[in-house]
């Protein structure tokens, strides 16, 4: 396992834990009636204590049933100060129950990483799926970040596309901690099961030639299957083309449908050291144009 970006080191973990518990009781008690937040406060202080994994069974088991599933619904003030306290953190698709059972994870802490890992790891291990999603969304706010990398790569193999997407979507923990090759293999993955790539955190900053390479072999795959190819794949593969990169460009600006051929002309604006023929240029140039012209951008074209 290797750090890329660093991003996670400037964290002050505890400070970070906090923050987000002191934000989640703000929330609870806005989604939630008095009942449900006098549970939900009761339960923080219960998984709190010394040996308190029954409890904390208890009460991720219960969130649901205590304070409903319904969406946080955060206004654009509230996701500014979660992203204030831990860059990169988006919680636009989170509901109550899954704040409230990533909260309750983050109260169990007693400032012993390994001990959480272990924790985090045992409880994902007999999680249901609704439990899962929530503890994976959870990752960015946890102590002890590359501890539980183990536990993430776990996730993200995951045949649960829901689960896949915890991980994988508008979350910065993959972006900052994952290796090249975990990463790459998050990316292609998310092909594989029909994902977007789009709400992928850090998808520009980290391609590299090698997922470039992956992802025109996937490509070059599905055509001689017969199958479709995703638009959105040509965003890893222009800003490291080789000499089979460009070949695949091309033959999508040729033969491509309408929203491929988008795609292809959206990553190149991004690569501008890749170069086609002159023909194929000018016709890049002028999908351009109307990308420009019609607002379009990558979740248009997902």
């Amino acid at each position: 396992m290797s750090t890329t970006s660093g991003a996670s080191a400037d964290h002050h973990p505890g400070e970070v834990q906090k923050g987000f518990l002191a934000l989640a009781d703000e929330w609870v008690a806005r989604a939630t009636g008095a009942a449900g937040l006098e549970w939900f406060r009761g339960a923080i202080r219960n998984v709190a204590e010394p040996a308190s994994d029954r409890a904390l069974g208890v009460a991720i088991g219960l969130a649901p049933r205590k304070l409903g599933k319904a969406d946080l619904g955060l206004a654009n003030e509230d996701l500014a100060c979660a992203s204030a306290l831990r860059p990169g953190l988006d919680l636009s698709d989170w509901s109550v129950d899954q704040l409230a059972r990533v909260a309750l994870m983050v109260a169990s802490s007693d400032g012993d990483d390994a001990a959480f890992a272990r924790r985090l790891d045992s409880f994902c291990a007999t999680a249901e799926i609704n439990e899962l999603i929530a503890l994976c969304k959870g990752l960015p706010v946890y102590p002890g970040a590359a501890l539980i990398e183990p536990r993430a790569r776990e996730a993200v193999r995951s045949g649960m596309k829901p689960v896949f997407e915890a991980i994988a979507h508008r979350n910065p923990y993959p972006r900052e901690i994952f290796g090249e090759d975990a990463w790459n293999h998050m990316v292609v993955k998310a092909l594989f099961v029909g994902s977007t790539l789009w709400p992928i955190e850090g998808l520009d900053e980290r391609a590299n030639p090698h997922l470039s390479q992956m992802l025109v072999g996937l490509a070059e795959e599905r055509w001689a299957a017969g199958r479709p190819v995703s638009g959105e794949l040509w965003r890893c593969v222009a800003p490291y083309a080789d000499a089979n990169g460009i070949k695949a460009l091309a033959r999508v600006l040729h033969g491509g449908h309408d929203k491929e051929r988008l795609a292809v002309a959206l990553a190149l604006k991004h690569a501008p050291g890749v170069r086609l023929d002159p023909a194929d240029m000018a016709e890049v140039a002028r999908l351009q144009t109307r990308l420009e012209s019609e607002n379009i951008g990558w979740r248009d074209l997902a």
